[in-house]
Parts: C-alpha cells; sequence; structure tokens
C-alpha cells in the first residue's frame, strides 16, 4: 500500500491539471489581447462622453467624470451629417450589390463552366491581386477625368461592377464545393447559365455571398481617399471626408469627432454582430460543400 501511494503522480503532475493550466493559459492571453485591442475602441468612446476640459487635463481619465451624451447631438448638427450620411450610404450599397452580382457571375463561370484557358484566365486574374492601389491611382484619375465623372459617384461606385480579384477567388472555391450534378440536373431540364446561378447558385452561396457584401460595404462606408480624390461639392462629401470638418489647423475638437467616429462606427459593428454566423461560415471556402 505504501509503494502503491508512492508511486501515485502528484496533482500537479496529472493529465486533468496539465490540461487545466493549458486552458488557463490560452484564456489568459486571450483576454490580455482583447483588452489591447479593445483599449482604443474604449478611449474613443470615453473622449466623445468628455468635456474638452476633461479631454485636456492630465493625467488623462479612462471613465468620464461627467458624461456628455449631447456631444453626439451637438457634433451631428455642426455640419450636414445627415446628407453625408445618406451619401455614404447610397455609395455603399450601390458598391455592395454590385460586388455580389458581378464577382458571383464570374466566379461561376470559373467553377462551374468549362472553357478553353479557364485556368490560366484565373491566374491571370489573381495577379491583379498583386498590383498595388496606388499604382493604378493616377491612370484611373485621369481616365475618369476624361469621361467626365470627376464630382460625382460613378468613380466610387463603377468599379465594383467590374469585379474584384479576392470576391472572385472567394466566391469560387466557395462554389467549387457545390456538386456538379445539380448543375448537370438543370441543364438537363433546359435551364441556361444564368438561370443556373439565380436560382441555383445564389442561394446555395448565400453565406459568402453576405461575407462579399459585408467586406464590400465595409470598405465603401469607410473609404477616405476615393471620396478625397473625386468629390469637390460639399454637398457630395461622404461621412469620413466629414469628419475631417473637426481637425482646424489650430485646434482640434476631440470630443466632436470621437463622437463622430462612434457613430459612424457603429452600423459597421452591428452588420457584424447581426450576420457574424454567415460570415464566419463564408470566410472558409471549404463550407461550400455543405450545400
Amino acid at each position: 500500500m505504501k509503494q502503491a501511494a508512492a508511486e501515485a503522480p502528484r496533482f500537479y503532475e496529472t493529465k486533468k491539471f496539465r490540461q487545466r493550466t493549458k486552458h488557463l493559459f490560452v484564456a489568459f492571453l486571450l483576454l490580455a489581447g482583447s483588452i489591447l485591442i479593445l483599449s482604443p475602441l474604449w478611449w474613443m468612446i470615453s473622449t466623445s462622453l468628455k468635456s474638452p476640459q476633461e479631454i485636456a487635463q492630465y493625467p488623462p481619465t479612462f471613465i468620464p467624470t461627467e458624461f456628455h451624451f449631447s456631444n453626439y447631438l451637438e457634433a451631428w448638427q455642426t455640419a450636414p451629417f445627415t446628407r453625408w450620411a445618406f451619401n455614404t450610404l447610397f455609395i455603399a450599397l450601390a458598391g455592395m450589390i454590385g460586388s455580389v452580382l458581378v464577382n458571383s457571375l464570374v466566379a461561376y463561370a470559373f467553377a462551374k463552366i468549362r472553357f478553353k484557358g479557364r485556368n490560366a484566365l484565373f491566374v491571370i486574374v489573381l495577379s491583379t491581386m498583386l498590383i498595388p492601389g496606388f499604382v493604378t491611382m493616377v491612370p484611373q484619375y485621369i481616365l475618369f477625368s476624361k469621361l467626365g465623372w470627376i464630382n460625382t459617384y460613378l468613380p466610387l461606385i463603377v468599379p465594383a461592377f467590374l469585379g474584384s480579384a479576392f470576391f472572385i477567388f472567394l466566391l469560387r472555391q466557395f462554389m467549387m464545393g457545390i456538386p456538379n450534378e445539380l448543375i448537370e440536373a438543370a441543364v438537363l431540364d433546359g435551364a441556361s447559365h444564368l438561370q443556373i446561378w439565380w436560382n441555383i447558385m445564389l442561394p446555395l452561396t448565400k453565406p459568402a455571398l453576405i461575407t462579399v457584401a459585408l467586406f464590400s460595404f465595409n470598405g465603401a462606408w469607410n473609404d477616405l481617399l476615393g471620396p478625397l480624390l473625386y468629390i469637390n461639392d460639399e454637398s457630395l462629401y461622404t461621412l469620413q471626408i466629414g469628419l475631417q470638418t473637426f481637425k482646424g489647423t489650430v485646434s482640434t475638437q476631440w470630443h466632436y469627432l470621437m463622437a463622430m467616429s462612434v457613430t459612424v462606427l457603429l452600423p459597421v459593428v452591428l452588420l457584424f454582430f447581426f450576420f457574424q454566423k454567415h460570415f464566419i461560415e463564408g470566410s472558409n471556402i471549404a463550407s461550400g460543400s455543405k450545400g
């Protein structure tokens, strides 16, 4: 009995203890990483609720001593933000619709239609991802200027209807997991490729389409460089340009700037919150086989 007790492992040598220690360590790392990532967001929200005097005081306070919720209303009323919000929403929705329709159609062609040079053409499309956007910025501006599109929304919307290599790749990989038997059965029933794409492929690739829609909407909603290049009329401004109105040459209205930054960020956060399940599933390029 004494020998058996001596040979028994100590509690910190057991497998259960090692697993629990590992889980606690991983939980600690995740918690520390979350605090590190969310701390700038908290600072932005905290600053949006402070008075200018409290923002300037040292040492800084992480929690406002007095909450000024009126900063949000006052910031919104300092400029035509309602008009700018509708402008931004129009650009984002139009670009999102174009991205979903065009990229899914091209992805269907690469995934399910066999034609000569398909793989080579797909490689060429993917290779465009290696070209930095700043390289094509000047040629694009010259082209849109020649077309008379400056100070219009066309340079911000039309490119979304011309396809994106990343979105095409994402949707194509998702569609590759859909059984070809469904396509063959539809062809035997006399369906055209457009009918197959609309009635079969789009419903089965819903998670991937939502992912593309979220990416596209987020990109257009947060775009600053595009409107800054092509928009000159103040009535056509977007929210991202509008945020610059709080930055002066002498001082910056930080409480208003942070209040509007939280307001602009909120729609994107809510979209991800409500569609996170589809977003995560759509980001997995192997999940198309579930269809």
